[in-house]
């Protein structure tokens, strides 16, 4: 296993923040949209098939789940429909993560940098951050376009240091999946868990420096946190 990266005190400047499961509660529905998806391509899987695998990109997914290499045609298709349910049917009924706004609020007035680094499409993201209601306090954000490979590999991670021009040393993760945190530590960044993305186990997300329920529980604990020691 990837060794978990120190905390980083003082020296904290860079937020970067997973979207799905971390401050928008879509999870479940990211996987109903896989499945149905899945389901109008000829290919039966089912929702507890799916819903671990949540929190990687289809480039991982598809091969996984029914052994599709990702840059093919009906990889395309498959992806193309998954997006269209996801954003029309699924998206339109999910509601923000408790506290999430009130969480970067807090770290904007503390002077941090927030940065988005997520697997999921540039278009997505501005729709999530919208649907959650915090789209107006994101500065710089990094999506799977910018990235060869997804969670739990760190491209996404690094490229969203790169984007902000921060240091994996000054920086932290928040996110809510074993691959967010993967992620974070194969880029040197620590991690924050929240649990409230569902799913995982703390025994599955030991890899944080710190584990909460949800961005409101963090708030509550903001001062005792690796957020509040800077």
């Amino acid at each position: 296993m990837t060794q978990t990266p120190r905390a980083p005190g003082r020296a904290l400047r860079t937020i970067l923040l997973d979207v799905d499961g971390t401050l928008i509660d879509s999870n479940d529905a990211h996987t109903r949209a896989w499945v149905d998806s899945l389901a109008a391509h000829g290919y039966a899987v089912t929702f507890d098939h799916v819903r671990p695998l949540i929190g990687k990109g289809g480039d991982k997914i598809l091969p996984e789940l029914v052994g599709l290499d990702p840059d093919s045609g009906e990889a395309e298709r498959i992806g193309e429909t998954r997006g269209e349910i996801f954003l029309e049917r699924e998206l339109p009924t999910l509601r923000a993560t408790p506290g999430a706004r009130a969480l970067l609020e807090r770290m904007l007035a503390d002077g941090y940098e927030l940065v988005v680094a997520t697997s999921a499409k540039s278009d997505e993201v501005r729709a999530l951050l919208t649907q959650a209601g915090v789209a107006d306090l994101i500065q710089l954000a990094s999506s799977a376009d910018d990235a060869d490979r997804s969670k739990p590999d760190p491209d996404i991670v690094q490229a969203a240091l790169h984007l902000s021009g921060s240091q994996a040393s000054h920086s932290a993760m928040i996110g809510d999946t074993p691959y967010d945190l993967e992620a974070a530590a194969r880029a040197r960044v620590p991690a924050i868990a929240l649990r409230c993305g569902g799913w995982w186990s703390d025994a599955a997300l030991e890899q944080a420096v710190e584990i909460y329920d949800d961005p409101a529980a963090l708030v509550a604990r903001y001062e005792s946190s690796v957020l509040g020691t800077h």
